[in-house]
Formats: structure tokens, sequence, C-alpha cells
């Protein structure tokens, strides 16, 4: 009788038929080729490997700096919307006019128009889209005296009040002083430092005439849009009277009270309104004859633009404006400059309506008998010195 056997197997320890086939591996079925290269695609494979790992450092410590230093950012702003909208409703703007020669060049500081709404419980600012203010030139001429620095720097704290644009021709004979350079850098307002250097000046009636032609010219030869003033240094003037000037359109004036000059009464020059129609002057009988319009130097402003573009305003002729020498001062002087700015009262606006207000005064301080020196550079090389010694005396005999 025939017998069974059982023979163990050699490959995984299970027992089979005698005669039948083990089963074959799965990795014995890969060809002796594959083997041969797994090594080589183990290599590569690593290679893959090593790339992606550095590359997944390198964006981990890129995303880490950056938000390292997000937050280094976010740590220094404000946690309030208060302060940025304090900031963005007192922005200060800085203008710089063009440097177009002729003097020196002062800058305009001022703020923005800003304007707050309010939408429930949130502030937001509102930039204004109002048109910007007409720039406003200011001539003063001046010259070396005692009174100079007192003068210079009254006027100049009123012009420092002012909303820019706003610039400041001081004009001076012969030479820039240093005195006067001083005060206009220190005095915060955009200003232009010109000198009168006129060859003639043995035969000047009136140096402050010459002054403010060297101011029109500067004005002509740079075409400056805005509002021409004459401001003498002596004279007093309201802060609302500079304001108002902005909204002349060609020739404005009104009425100036003046110190006779025997400084016992006061005199009153300038129009008489019925609202801003002038229909008359003041005036006293001595100009009555001899002056067309009866108004003073600084009762009176005018648009640049008739300087220099003659055809806006249909002047007959293209003759440049300029003041005379050669007409007696406070007679003839302003009327002949503005007879070439203006045929008649028709032309004319004034400020404010009514002419009701006297916004500056025209006074005479200073002496006419003779011109007192001032210490060079407004600094006192000497002082007196006063012997003490009486009033020791006098104060120990009454204290005994």
């Amino acid at each position: 009788m025939a017998s069974i056997r059982r023979t163990l197997s050699p490959l995984s320890g299970r027992f089979y038929r005698t005669g039948s086939n083990p089963p074959i591996a799965a990795s014995q079925k890969v060809s002796d080729k594959t083997t041969t290269f797994s090594p080589i695609r183990k290599f590569v494979g690593g290679l893959f490997l090593l790339t992606r790992k550095r590359s997944h450092l390198k964006r981990s410590l890129f995303a880490c700096l950056m938000f390292f230093f997000l937050g280094i950012l976010l740590g220094m702003a404000p946690f309030s919307n208060d302060y940025l909208s304090f900031e963005l409703q007192n922005r200060e703007a800085v203008e710089f006019l063009p440097d177009v020669g002729g003097g020196e060049l002062g800058l305009v500081r001022g703020l923005k128009k800003t304007t707050a709404i309010s939408s429930g419980t949130e502030t937001k600012p509102w930039i204004s889209d109002s048109p910007p203010d007409k720039l406003l030139i200011v001539v003063t001429p001046t010259y070396n005296r005692a009174f100079q620095a007192y003068y210079l720097n009254r006027l100049g704290q009123v012009l420092r009040l002012l909303r820019p644009p706003l610039l400041w021709i001081v004009v001076e004979m012969n030479a820039a002083s240093i005195e006067t350079s001083m005060i206009l850098r220190n005095m915060g307002v955009a200003y232009r430092h010109l000198v009168c250097d006129n060859n003639k000046s043995a035969a000047i009636k009136d140096r402050g005439v010459h002054q403010r032609n060297t101011a029109i010219e500067h004005i002509e030869t740079h075409k400056l849009d805005g509002i021409v003033y004459f401001a003498d240094d002596d004279n007093v003037y309201t802060l609302e009277l500079l304001q108002r000037m902005r909204d002349i359109r060609r020739f404005g004036t009104w009425p100036v009270g003046m110190m006779a000059q025997s400084k016992n009464k006061a005199v009153l020059e300038g129009p008489i309104c019925s609202g801003n129609e002038v229909i008359g002057w003041h005036t006293n009988e001595k100009s009555k004859r001899v002056r067309r319009f009866h108004v003073d130097m600084s009762g009176f402003a005018f648009n640049s633009t008739i300087l220099w573009d003659p055809k806006r305003w249909r002047r007959p002729t293209s003759a440049p404006i300029r003041q005379l020498d050669t007409v007696k001062e406070g007679f003839q002087q302003e009327t002949s400059f503005i007879e070439q700015v203006v045929e008649d009262e028709a032309q004319m606006e004034g400020v404010p309506g009514g002419c009701d207000r006297i916004m500056n005064w025209h006074l005479h301080l200073e002496s006419s008998h003779g011109m007192f020196d001032y210490p060079t550079g407004w600094m006192l090389q000497q002082h007196n010195v006063v012997d003490t010694s009486y009033y020791k005396l006098i104060q120990s005999q009454l204290s005994g």
C-alpha cells in the first residue's frame, strides 16, 4: 500500500505535497535587470527627498521671519484710530515756493483743510474740495532806523496768523542789511528779500517809490498770480483786513485812519460806499482839488495779473505800470498809480461792504527832526555803568 509523505518546504516552513512546486515570492518575480538598478533608484530618490526637506526648511524660516517683523510693526502701531484721525486732521503741509531768483526764499507752512465727518460712532477725516485761497503778496519797503526792528516784527507777527499762501516781499535800498535778514529768517513766513539798486540815488525824492517799483518788476518777471498790497512797515494792520483782501477780484479799497502831522487830530481818508460800490471819498480841503482818488497808499490792493496780463483786463495800453517819483508824496502819488490800474470808481470794490470799518492806521510815530542810530545787529556793545554809592548812602541814612 502506497504511503503519502509530507515534506517540509525550505522557503516558508510550510508543508506541501510531494511533487508540487512551492510558490514564488513577489520579490523574485523582478527581473535581474531591475534588481541591478535598484541602488541607483534609491540614491536618486534620496536626493529628491533631501531637496524637498531643504526647500521646506527655507519656506518655514522665511515665514517665521516675515511674521516676526510683522509683529514688530503691529507692536509699534497705535491700537486706536483716534491718533490716526488726529494726524490726518492736523497734517502739516509744507509748500516750497519756486526758486525764481532775485532774493532770499522762505517757505510756507500751513495746515490742510480737513473736516471731521461723523457716522455713528466712527469719525472720519475729510479733506475739503473747496478752491484754494489766493496768494497774498505783501510789499514792504524798509530802511535802517531805530524803529525798524519794532515795525518789521509787529507786521511779521500779523502775517504769521494768516492762512497760506502768503508771500512777503521786503525791499531795501542799495544793499540788504544783516539785521533785516535775521528778522525775516526768524519770522516763519514765506518772504523775498530784494534790493533796489538805483544808480541815481542822489536824484531820488521818495525811496519808497523805487522800492515798490522793484517789487512790481519782480512780480511781472515771474508772473506771480495773487493780490498785491503795499504795506509800509510803520502802519498798523488788523488781521481782518488781510483776510478780506483775498475776496478782491480786481481792485479793492477801504478807509484808512491817519494821524495828522501835528499829532493832535485824526484824519480819515478812503472811499464812501453803498454796499461794495464806491460812490465818493473822505477828504479834506487841502487835497480836494489836486487829487482824483483820495486814498492812502495802504488803502487799496489789486490783482497782480493786471501788471503782466493786460489783455485779460482789457487795458488800453500794454505799458508797464509803475509808481512815479515826479509827483509830490501824499497828493498825486497814489492817484497817478491807481489811474494806471483802473479807469474810474466803477471798477473798484469797497472793502468791507459799506466801507464802515477802519481796519488799518497810518501813524507818524517817528520824529521828523532827525534819525536815531540803532546798534549793529541789535546787540548792545557797551553797558551804561551807574554809580550806586549815592543811593547806598541815602538808604543807610533812611534806615538809621
